[in-house]
């Protein structure tokens, strides 16, 4: 399959005119708005019209949302879509190291167009699945111009809102003579005459000057992979030369000084934080940021990263957030005695990080991350009559703390829903496993895997280039 057919999903339907969600339990993230136990959302086209009670709106489409909790979809702010075909192919790694010889190291220098396209399908479907309606995509295995291609277009055809983060392949022969015109190129392909696509353009780069300035002069935001002390010692040399600004998106940020804090927050530059990828890779200490950025008066982002280790879903990094945090405030507290002991996440805190605060990172936090009139409509509906959910003594502590993917009943973004009584709508399952496998045995085959799905390990295919 060395192209790729669009045909596995077809979910274009037109948004309804006006559609109401009656009874639901709102939860807005919009303090202006507040929570409401008993409320309405009116939805005109692909806008929120009105938020509250009793809404009176004649001829609208009523869903009825009575024992389902309401809230804005959750932003993903910092996702490797390509590598959806690689599912938890190794879910034992434990440092970057095998991150990358599981993926930059191995396959990735095997994609295939196709396989972009089915990684990016596959794992834009997931995240709708879990009530994502919004990911940065950071597409480091752009291999040719063709490949990008093939990413902004599987994107375009799930229905998700996303920022196509364009970025240079880790290792491996690629097409280096499109780089970074390819940039150029793509916008003027998809962006430049279609301002109301949910898809927009970024780009990956690390501390790299003249790529920044390349970015720059086209008006697209920068993401960078972003890791501790040894990355951060450059941060005062560049802020002071001013070439960070709030174009810049850092992920991870790992065990910054607080002068590297102080310095994020004067430039405005845009973070996400990763509880389980910190974690399950041991970056620096293995404890992800966010005490250290809200000390600062930074609120950042919540991120999955990629699913080559663990699954696809909000919910779970939310609550690995909550008790990473839980944990090591307890250690401080009992027994280093430290002046920046760290606190409990309240949940409703939690929430706002994987809404209103993703939102932010990706700079959208002016159409999405919270149920505001006159912002788009992405939003979830959670059937809290489910068997694990019932009964819902707590709106926030239900999403953050109990939750799951198989209980969200509704997912919808710009106003068009793309799930529906818990069924993601529109995909032809046959089809997209066909892909899936296909893809699979390619890359398995180019790079000499032996599947094992037993292996407590993945063991190098070839060494780092």
């Amino acid at each position: 399959m060395t192209k790729y057919i669009r045909n596995i999903v077809n979910n274009q339907n037109s948004t309804s005119q006006a559609t109401l969600i009656r009874g639901a339990t709102i939860l807005s993230m919009d303090g202006s708005v507040g929570n409401i136990e008993h409320g309405d959302i009116h939805i005109n086209g692909s806008t929120i019209t009105a938020v509250g009670q009793n809404l009176d709106v004649p001829g609208a489409h009523v869903i009825d949302a009575t024992n389902m909790i309401a809230m804005p979809g959750m932003v993903d702010s910092h996702r490797h879509a390509w590598e959806g075909q690689l599912r938890r192919i190794n879910p034992n790694a434990t440092c970057l190291d095998d991150y990358s010889n599981a993926t930059h190291f191995s396959f990735a220098k095997y994609y295939r167009p196709a396989d972009i396209y089915v990684g990016n399908l596959l794992t834009a479907l997931g995240a709708i699945d879990a009530g994502i309606t919004t990911m940065i995509d950071n597409s480091h295995n752009s291999r040719t111009a063709a490949h990008s291609d093939a990413a902004v277009e599987a994107l375009l055809d799930t229905g998700i809102r996303a920022i196509h983060a364009s970025g240079a392949p880790v290792a491996g022969e690629w097409d280096k003579a499109h780089w970074p015109g390819n940039w150029q190129r793509l916008q003027d392909k998809y962006f430049t005459d279609n301002p109301e696509s949910l898809v927009s353009l970024a780009v990956m780069a690390q501390l790299e000057p003249e790529l920044w300035a390349e970015a720059r002069r086209l008006g697209l935001s920068i993401v960078t992979e972003f890791f501790g002390a040894e990355m951060g010692s450059e941060l005062e040399s560049l802020h002071q030369q001013g070439l960070l600004g709030p174009d810049n998106i850092f992920n991870h940020c790992t065990a910054l000084p607080d002068r590297g804090w102080e310095i994020l927050r004067e430039a405005g530059v845009r973070v996400n934080v990763c509880p389980r990828s910190d974690s399950h890779y041991g970056i620096e200490s293995g404890m992800f940021a966010i005490e250290a950025a809200q000390r600062h008066g930074i609120n950042p982002g919540l991120s999955v990263d990629n699913e080559t280790s663990y699954s696809t879903d909000m919910f779970m990094e939310m609550r690995v957030a909550f008790y990473l945090q839980r944990v090591m405030g307890m250690h401080q507290q009992q027994c280093c005695d430290s002046e920046h002991a760290l606190k409990t996440l309240p949940a409703a805190q939690l929430l706002k990080a994987a809404t209103l605060d993703g939102a932010a990172c990706a700079g959208l936090q002016d159409k999405v991350g919270s149920l505001t009139p006159g912002k788009q409509a992405d939003l979830v509906l959670i059937s809290v009559s489910d068997l694990n959910l019932y009964p819902s003594g707590n709106a926030f502590g239900t999403v953050v703390h109990a939750a799951e993917r198989s209980n969200i009943d509704t997912v919808m973004i710009g106003g068009r829903i793309v799930k529906q009584n818990g069924k993601v709508l529109g995909v032809d399952s046959a089809r997209l496993r066909a892909a899936i496998d296909e893809s699979r045995e390619h890359l398995f085959a180019a790079s000499g895997y032996q599947p094992d799905i037993f292996a407590d390990t993945f063991l190098p295919l070839v060494q780092a280039d």
